[in-house]
């Protein structure tokens, strides 16, 4: 180079400037200057290309490593264009070489990639356009969202379809929520109607409490009971309290009426509590059973309590006096049959004894067990505060525990009392 003073190659140095050469189509360049001698200078950018060098290296490396290498087209891309631009002196034809191969094989691993991915969205399609035009709402939202999720996570196609199937599978979706939100729209606008309808039905009959002419009034009661039953249906939660409402305008207007008319009201039991008060009493009978006799009382105890399971008695009807006397006389035959097992096995002589006997050798056995009963309660109290950080089921099922057990222990103690009596203690 005319003028230049130290020169490669590569590079040379003309005015205390540094030149990098032209190369490919990249016209030359200043790169620097000369800042003591120009010999340092020089090698200073020709210790800059190793930097230049390591960069492809390590991107090569990366790509070789990735498991998803269509990623790293960009920072390869990018790269380039560092190097087009880079500082540096040595020969960058190699290392732009070596990042054209890369480059080609990125886009022939994207290209079979965007390949793949218009398969499965295709695949994706036909399964949405078998279901968009259902009707049944709630599991083809959940199918649509699963589709919807898979699409998301599978990756781009050719840009000049991307967005053709992009549009038709948004079309798709925004066709059925559409639907589907016109169809709620619809029903929320019916139940808001029966509701009102419902709840115009409850004021007319508390209307007519105040009547007096009461069997125009009895045969109005009757039509709106008619009514009621063709307006039509509701969410089960808000039919349950509008008919608790009505219900309690029938009663009440009923006993106005009857009362009116010298009308004696027969009281109607339900079916199933009148079946669950005989079991009450079945239960407290085989409760009071002495000694061995409680043994087929627990028998016939644990037939009673599967036939109360069975017994489907809705919360507005059944009566909790009755639940809380069948379960505390069931809890007691448990406990006396547990209390004849321990005293049968600690005293074999028990049967021969006199009653006076008897009872002192059941209600020693039932101190013993009522303190260890404390005992264990108190453990399971304090194991119960100990913690604080276990799930919503653990201190459900804690909970539930420690309830069992306190009223368990409650009718040791009542039974303890009932042989102290007995035993004169």
């Amino acid at each position: 180079m005319e003028g230049a003073t130290l020169e490669n190659e590569y590079a040379y140095i003309k005015d205390s400037k540094v030149f990098l050469k032209g190369y490919l189509e990249l016209p030359e360049r200043q790169i620097g200057e000369v800042k003591r001698t120009e010999e340092e200078a020089f090698q200073y950018f020709i210790n800059r290309y190793d930097i230049a060098v390591k960069k492809v290296k390590q991107l090569e490396k990366e790509i070789d490593e990735a498991a998803n290498k269509g990623s790293y087209l960009t920072k390869l891309l990018q790269l380039r264009k560092r190097l087009e631009s880079f500082d540096g002196i040595g020969n960058f034809i190699p290392l732009l070489s070596r990042l054209d191969i890369k480059e080609a094989y990125l886009n022939g691993l994207i290209e079979l990639n965007q390949k793949n991915n218009l398969k499965v969205k295709e695949e994706l399609l036909t399964e949405t356009r078998a279901i968009a035009d259902s009707d049944d709402w709630g599991p083809v939202s959940d199918q649509l969202q699963d589709i919807r999720t898979r699409w998301i996570r599978t990756g781009p196609v050719e840009k000049k379809l991307n967005d053709e199937k992009e549009e038709e599978f948004k079309s798709l979706l925004d066709s059925f929520y559409q639907r589907r939100k016109t169809f709620f729209d619809e029903q929320n606008r019916i139940i808001d109607e029966r509701k009102a309808k419902y709840e115009a039905l409850i004021e007319t009959s508390y209307d007519l409490h105040r009547r007096r002419d009461w069997e125009d009034a009895f045969e109005d009661m009757k039509r709106m009971q008619r009514e009621w039953k063709e307006v039509g249906e509701l969410p089960a939660k808000m039919m349950k309290f509008l008919y608790r409402n009505f219900k309690k305008s029938n009663t009440g207007f009923y006993e106005k009426y009857c009362k009116a008319k010298g009308i004696q009201i027969q009281r109607r039991v339900d079916p199933r509590v009148e079946a669950q008060i005989r079991m009450m009493k079945e239960a407290e009978r085989l409760a009071a059973a002495e000694n061995d006799a409680i043994f087929d009382s627990t028998v016939k105890a644990k037939v009673l309590l599967n036939e109360w399971k069975n017994i489907r008695v809705p919360s507005h009807v059944a009566d909790r006096n009755v639940a809380e006397r069948f379960r505390a006389a069931c809890d007691k035959i448990f406990e006396l049959s547990y209390l004849m097992k321990v005293v049968g096995r600690k005293h074999p002589t028990f049967n021969f004894l006199d009653d006076d006997q008897k009872n002192h050798t059941k209600y020693r056995e039932m101190e013993n067990i009522v303190r260890r009963a404390r005992h264990d309660l108190q453990q399971l109290e304090e194991t119960s505060n100990v913690g604080g950080s276990g799930s919503g089921d653990m201190d459900r099922m804690m909970f539930n525990n420690l309830k069992t057990q306190k009223r368990k222990l409650l009718m040791k103690e009542i039974i303890l009392e009932e042989l102290r009596r007995s035993a004169g203690a």
